[in-house]
């Protein structure tokens, strides 16, 4: 086990950095546009982070069966929630022109 401790720290490490990013600029868009599937993206990335720290920690502490478990669980909620995000509706939005009289 301890030849593939490097290997997975770096694999978690991985994860958490563009998991993460990929999370943050979603909620951005979310918070611009208020469209729910970046919302749905954000919250599906953030369950697969969390899974991976949570994951990443509990095989640290010598339990690398419990650590299988609740990474591989936060990323089956997570790709859930990715899922949602392709087959929900975003917002219908309308445009309004507004003339200005000269």
């Amino acid at each position: 086990m301890y030849d593939y401790t490097t290997i997975i720290a770096l694999a978690n490490t991985a994860t958490l950095v563009t998991g993460g990013l990929v999370m943050l600029f979603a909620y951005r868009a979310f918070r611009r546009t208020g469209a729910t599937p970046l919302r749905a993206v954000a919250i599906g990335f953030g369950f697969i982070v969390a899974g991976t720290v949570l994951g990443g920690i509990a095989h640290f502490a010598g339990d690398v069966a419990l650590g299988i478990v609740v990474q591989s669980s936060f990323t089956a909620v997570g790709f859930a929630a990715l899922l949602y995000s392709l087959y929900s509706e975003p917002p219908r939005t309308t445009t309004v022109t507004v003339g200005v009289s000269k």
